[in-house]
């Protein structure tokens, strides 16, 4: 049996950016979840948080959402250093690069974003607005700043794909023209929406899509390629339906709160 393994996806150092999102996914469905609330006052309760508490933990939850109703939201989506596909382009170097070609998208997808309720619009962050050098999210927060978005949608997509010979005899009779081979795709799709000012987290959003190519061993590299693009755009689909229920609660919790204006969160 012949076997072939290759993985695109994110990097260990773009996984802090991603450190609160749980692999709860499962195929075919999408997972969600919107940020309960802020920590609670141990001062009030004859405790001292600072003491029980991690000074990096306690500056963490000491954060307030400092976002107001409505907003607009900008999207951007990352990937690992060096990332590259015949259909995407990437730019910055660092601990991730951004990708700057919309491949996996779709028209639909971007109206179903906008028609959420209460968002004002959503702004793709292009390449002008980035420094060569990416390193944290605070550069995707500053980029959002400039295009005056209260929130920072930062989406990846992890696909792994595994080609099996079923036939490696046959292979070799037919000189690879025998659809013998099977191509499995795996993609998963993941978000955390952000506070731009300072990357208060309202929430995530995960999605996993599965897809299957019979190929050959004279077209794998472009049938595979084919595969994996249709089932990063399931993928994303399903994260985009996921982020509309994210948001849904995060209006719930949130919108209607008292408003932070912008003088306080800069």
């Amino acid at each position: 049996m012949l076997n072939e393994h290759a993985r695109t996806g994110t990097p260990r150092a773009v996984v802090a950016l991603f450190a609160t999102i749980m692999s709860l996914a499962t195929v075919g469905c999408a997972t969600h979840y919107a940020t309960p609330g802020r920590a609670a006052d141990f001062k009030k309760l004859g405790v001292s948080r600072e003491a029980l508490t991690d000074a990096g933990i306690d500056q963490t939850l000491a954060k307030p959402p400092l976002a107001s109703f409505p907003c607009g939201i900008a999207v951007v989506r990352v990937q690992a250093p060096d990332y590259h596909s015949d259909s995407a382009q990437s730019y910055g170097t660092g601990n991730y690069c951004v990708i700057t070609t919309r491949d996996i998208e779709t028209d639909k997808d971007w109206q179903q974003l906008m028609k959420l309720p209460m968002v004002t619009g959503i702004a793709p962050v292009n390449r002008l607005l980035l420094p060569a050098q990416l390193n944290t999210d605070l550069e995707l927060r500053q980029a959002a700043a400039s295009l005056h978005a209260d929130m920072l949608l930062i989406y990846t997509i992890d696909t792994t794909f595994h080609v099996e010979d079923h036939a490696a005899p046959l292979t070799v009779l037919t000189l690879g023209l025998s659809p013998n081979q099977t191509a499995q795709v795996v993609s998963t799709a993941s978000a955390v929406l952000l506070d731009t000012r300072n990357g208060y987290l309202y929430g995530f959003s995960e999605a996993t899509d599965k897809g299957f190519q019979i190929t050959s061993a004279w077209t794998t590299a472009s049938a595979i390629e084919d595969a994996r693009k249709r089932t990063e755009s399931r993928a994303f689909e399903k994260l985009v339906k996921g982020v509309g229920a994210t948001w849904g609660d995060v209006i719930k919790r949130f919108a209607s709160g008292p408003k932070v204006s912008a003088a306080a969160g800069s």
